[in-house]
């Protein structure tokens, strides 16, 4: 029997009532896994990661109020030795390359084994990465090793990591108030960034932010809408 101390602390985040109640019973059945609390939206699972400081978030992808992938950003950045494992129903390199980039180590696909997610949120722990199997490893092995940036993403690295959180937070419709809510900001130094982030872009909205967003495929299209 593992020590207590020594167990896998885990926050779960998910929409749905009854998908966190099945997850919570399937990881309490592990002796080194305890659940220490559940979000049932991307805001909700940053407050509780604030607070709570788990081992590991287990977050769904497709999550209401903020997004599961400005979440993860959010989480790695508010609480760092805290390691996220996303739980997602699509198979695209494109959303696992995001995920990587938003800081995640972990990518389950929502249907595979559960010894996938047993062994991602272990392996999180432990700082080491995995992606459900059908998954191509070499494709996530590239990312890992870095990518070569298209010239036209260059403005978008000349943003400072607050200025990047901005930039997602408005291009999913929030308003400055909201902006800065999330954030712990002033309304104030949120329209700082923004119009920091427009100067540095060349654009003057956030509907210019998506266009930009999309055009240099800092965001997958079809990954947003979901």
């Amino acid at each position: 029997m593992t020590d207590n101390l020594n167990r896998i602390r885990v926050l779960i985040a998910d929409d749905h009532a009854v998908v966190r109640e099945g997850l919570r019973q399937l990881l309490e059945t592990q002796s080194d896994i305890t659940v220490v609390g559940e979000a049932c939206n991307g805001v909700e699972a940053l407050e509780q990661a604030r607070k709570l400081k788990p081992d590991v978030v287990l977050l769904d992808i497709a999550m209401p109020r903020m997004s599961g992938l400005e979440a993860v950003r959010l989480i790695c950045e508010a609480v760092p030795e805290t390691r996220v494992v996303v739980l997602s129903m699509y198979e695209k390199e494109a959303y696992a390359h995001q995920v990587l980039q938003a800081g995640a180590y972990g990518y389950v696909l929502k249907g595979e084994p559960s010894t996938d997610m047993l062994e991602a949120i272990r392996s999180a722990r432990s700082g080491r990465y995995f992606f459900s199997k059908k998954m191509h490893i070499e494709v996530i092995q590239s990312y890992l090793k870095g990518r070569s940036k298209e010239p036209g993403t260059q403005g978008f690295e000349s943003l400072t990591d607050r200025e990047k959180q901005v930039f997602f937070l408005l291009i999913e419709g929030n308003t400055s108030p909201q902006v800065g809510k999330v954030l712990c900001l002033s309304t104030k130094t949120v329209e700082k960034h923004r119009a920091s982030i427009c100067k540095k872009l060349g654009i003057s909205s956030p509907v210019e932010m998506m266009k930009y967003a999309i055009r240099w495929g800092i965001v997958d299209p079809d990954f947003w809408r979901s």
